[in-house]
């Protein structure tokens, strides 16, 4: 099974759920997924997926100066982000428990 195709649509739900326990940077937060078991998922994704849950206000961001390098952008879940994750986790969960039941876990 293509993985990358599952990926996608659970995307938001992953990330969401990476910031829900502590803002981070771009790059952080790919690092969370992959060390999460999420290997595959790649860098633009991730990037991508930070940008448009920004522009649907359920994020905030601020800049942090960095002496290594440029400043990093970080990301941090507001309450419409907690409010789309609670309910993304209720209907991951009952998608779940339905596939679980039909591959017979």
């Amino acid at each position: 099974m293509d993985t990358s195709q599952l990926l996608k649509g659970v995307l938001d739900l992953a990330v969401l759920a990476v910031l829900e326990r502590a803002d981070g940077y771009g790059y952080e937060v790919v690092r969370a997924l992959r060390g999460a078991g999420l290997t595959e998922v790649g860098d633009a994704s991730v990037y991508g997926t930070l940008r448009r849950l920004y522009g649907a206000g359920l994020l905030t961001s601020y800049v942090v100066p960095s002496e290594e390098g440029p400043h990093r952008k970080y990301y941090a879940i507001n309450e419409p982000g907690r409010e789309r994750l609670r309910e993304t986790t209720d209907r991951w969960r009952a998608f779940a428990t339905t596939m679980n039941g039909l591959v017979g876990a």
